[in-house]
């Protein structure tokens, strides 16, 4: 299991924006699984919405993108780069995230070519997809 410390290491996202609290399970290059346990104190609950607070689907592809950059950066050979974004496919949003939710992240790399892959990312609360998405990406 990595902690924000060890998550930290390895991409450069930082609060407010890191959105993985952990990662529970990692295979570098391949896939990686975190959680981000949500908070009434979130920031961006100050305007999405006031009177019913909702995570903006945006923010949960960027939570599933960082799971998937942990296990890109992971890999020895990818150690202290960094990984953008290339594209967002078939991206959906099924169930609504709230405060108070764990919500798993999960992405599997399956296809790459040099510096460009594309993992396959689900993003579940109690076992119902809130959202996924095939995630393009781009080593720098």
């Amino acid at each position: 299991m990595l902690g924000i410390k060890e998550i930290e290491a390895i991409i450069p996202h930082r609060h407010p924006f890191l959105l993985v609290d952990c990662i529970e399970e990692l295979e570098p290059g391949v896939r990686a699984v975190g959680y981000k346990c949500v908070t009434f104190d979130e920031p961006y609950f100050q305007g999405h919405f006031p009177q019913e607070p909702v995570m903006p689907g945006v923010l949960r592809i960027e939570a599933l993108a960082q799971v998937g950059a942990v296990a890109i950066l992971s890999e020895e050979a990818n150690k202290g780069k960094l990984v953008f974004f290339g594209g967002i496919d078939k991206a959906k949003f099924k169930y609504k995230v709230v405060p108070g939710d764990r919500m798993r992240l999960e992405c599997e790399i399956i296809k790459r070519k040099g510096p460009v892959g594309i993992g396959r990312a689900v993003a579940t609360v109690d076992g119902k997809i809130a959202a996924s998405a095939e995630l393009t990406f781009m080593i720098g």
